[in-house]
């Protein structure tokens, strides 16, 4: 197996137990040393999607749920451990789901919002 920066590894436990917000904040740490790196980028996008969702942000989340997936096209099937075949169902359901007529709703009426799936993430031997 490769060895990945341990925010890496860190990031597949938060992404688990639903704390994308600590997603966003190791990917972050690892794009900002790696820039030209589109895959970090786009799981860093589709984290914070699923936390703008989370929070009522629709707009926020259609608009980064859609970053994520042009920015992850490049790197299917797999890259860095991560199959990517299993992670774009994941995204193109969201994409479906999210309300287009909705752009923002307050935290008290999130409740209301369609149901995400739920995806775990796994690292797998390349």
């Amino acid at each position: 197996m490769n060895d990945y920066p341990i925010e890496y590894y860190e990031f597949f436990v938060s992404f688990n137990e639903g704390d994308y917000y600590t997603c966003h904040d190791l990917l972050e740490e690892m794009w900002m040393t790696e820039k030209d790196n589109l895959f970090l980028k786009g799981l860093l996008q589709m984290s914070v999607a699923i936390y703008h969702y989370e929070y009522g942000n629709v707009k926020g989340a259609r608009v980064m749920m859609q970053t994520a997936h042009d920015y992850l096209q490049a790197y299917r099937p797999k890259f860095w451990g991560m199959d990517l075949e299993k992670v774009y169902p994941f995204i193109e359901e969201c994409l479906a789901i999210f309300p287009k007529n909705i752009d923002r709703l307050p935290f008290k009426q999130v409740k209301d919002l369609p149901k995400l799936p739920h995806l775990l993430l796994y690292l797998e031997d390349d």
